[in-house]
């Protein structure tokens, strides 16, 4: 994956566009399209002590997750990415597609607070590695840059 080409992409889908969803959307179906073996990808929005379900690419998926449960929750509570190479062996992972496998989520920051988290799920096991978590990490930080 060439997360360099994928950053231009963004930036250039969001010149000129300030309305956040309009972002989010965009954002999750280019993640979607240019990276393969996924089923889905999208964003969980805070509100509260909970996320809430945005803009997103593949299956139907959970509506609401609370803080600190499964790997969205997780990531938000702890503000870390979460890399799991088996969601099955994960302590309390929330299955919305039962064809997930491994998942990465990258936490959203604005004004010191996660605001959100960046989803990526895969039907294939050990599918994300620390590259991919460097270059979707580097993909949030320009999200936060653009919203």
């Amino acid at each position: 994956m060439n997360y360099e080409n994928l950053l231009w992409e963004m930036r250039s889908l969001a010149e000129h566009v300030s309305y956040p969803i309009t972002n989010l959307a965009n954002a999750s179906a280019l993640l979607f399209e240019e990276m393969d073996r996924l089923n889905w990808a999208g964003f969980y929005i805070r509100q509260g002590e909970e996320l809430l379900l945005g803009p997103f690419q593949g299956k139907v998926a959970c509506t609401r997750i609370p803080l600190g449960k499964g790997v969205c929750g997780t990531a938000a509570k702890s503000g870390q990415t979460q890399l799991v190479k088996d969601v099955h062996e994960f302590p309390g992972h929330i299955a919305c597609d039962s064809a997930s496998n491994s998942e990465i989520v990258v936490p959203l920051w604005k004004d010191g607070e996660v605001w959100g988290v960046l989803d990526i799920d895969s039907p294939e096991k050990a599918r994300f590695d620390e590259k991919d978590q460097e270059g979707l990490e580097a993909f949030a930080r320009l999200l936060e840059e653009l919203l």
